[in-house]
């Protein structure tokens, strides 16, 4: 019996080093993000697990462009039919949970680069028929305002929308799936 004991003393510290430690803990934890200041057409950028995650409050312009027919036939996957790039909830035209703001993860699909915010419709350098988006300098590919790619373009996939969920209407909290309290 004290041999048992001393056993299971000894071996807690060998089963706690198994543990992530607090800091690798920490590298995948949930992150709030504050959305109270955005204004519309505003874009701010916060870390999650160690990649660049986006919150875009979407102006009503760009609203009107993502469901703009002429849009949708120049992306590649315009209904977000691949399941792993978004959770069930943003598996719609927007790509979100309100209309509104715009979660996702700012790393491109082709080779891991990162995006860069470009708005501006008909740019000077992404030419005349560029509706606003996210542009790839990297490789050149093209994302509008939903992360949804377009056709030839190098990236083979939309944009990767993470878990989030609303904690309040000025605080979203991404890493969690509120649908699903306890799953990042």
């Amino acid at each position: 019996m004290v041999g048992a004991a001393g056993l299971a003393i000894l071996s807690v510290p060998f089963i706690e080093s198994w543990l992530p430690s607090e800091r690798a803990r920490a590298a995948g934890a949930p992150v709030k993000v504050d959305i109270s200041k955005l204004q519309p057409g505003q874009q701010i950028a916060v870390a999650w697990r160690g990649k660049p995650v986006w919150v875009l409050y979407r102006s009503e312009n760009m609203l009107q462009t993502l469901q703009s027919d002429g849009l949708r036939r120049r992306l590649l996957d315009p209904d977000s039919s691949v399941a792993t790039q978004q959770p069930a909830y943003a598996r719609n035209a927007l790509r979100s949970r309100r209309p509104d703001y715009f979660v996702v993860i700012g790393i491109c699909t082709h080779l891991g680069c990162v995006p860069l915010f470009r708005p501006e419709v008909a740019a000077a350098d992404l030419g005349p028929d560029w509706p606003g988006g996210y542009f790839c300098p990297c490789h050149g590919s093209r994302f509008d305002f939903a992360g949804r790619v377009f056709k030839n373009v190098p990236a083979p996939s939309n944009l990767v929308v993470p878990p989030y969920h609303y904690l309040s209407n000025t605080l979203i909290e991404v890493g969690v799936d509120g649908d699903q309290p306890g799953k990042s």
